[in-house]
């Protein structure tokens, strides 16, 4: 079964979410993308609120948000009960926060990385399935 993956971004991300877009539905991964699809200034909070809804509702198994720093979408995004949401700059992060933490979205900056780097990072994270174990108890303790 193939997996959804919910992808939204800001005004500030349109660009590096559509080349994230085409990257991962080359490996074969369903990608909804809910926009924004013009420039026009947007407001993050929506757009990480409405991806993280798809996630939340199980309509998608995983999310890829987008902003300017990441920062601010990835708080909107977190305020949905159920979801775990990480910033990742890094590889490392990225995978780290899906083995530990079970992170059901991402958050990527797209002012702050560049083309390369951010599609290494989806690819880490989307490739890391969570070792549970130990760690299990820590995400129960987030969720409650």
């Amino acid at each position: 079964m193939t997996k959804r993956i919910a992808l939204s971004s800001d005004h500030a991300a349109i660009d590096l979410r559509r080349k994230i877009a085409d990257h991962i539905a080359a490996k074969g991964y369903d990608v909804v993308d809910i926009g924004p699809v013009t420039t026009e200034n947007t407001h993050y909070p929506k757009h990480g609120q409405a991806a993280a809804q798809l996630v939340a509702s199980g309509d998608c198994a995983l999310g890829i948000i987008l902003c300017g720093t990441g920062q601010g979408i990835m708080m909107a995004a977190n305020k949905v009960r159920g979801i775990r949401c990480g910033v990742c700059s890094d590889s490392f992060s990225a995978r780290m926060i899906r083995a530990h933490n079970d992170a059901n979205m991402l958050s990527i900056g797209a002012r702050v990385i560049g083309e390369g780097l951010a599609l290494d990072i989806v690819d880490a994270f989307l490739s890391t399935e969570f070792e549970g174990g130990r760690h299990a108890l820590r995400v129960d303790m987030i969720e409650a």
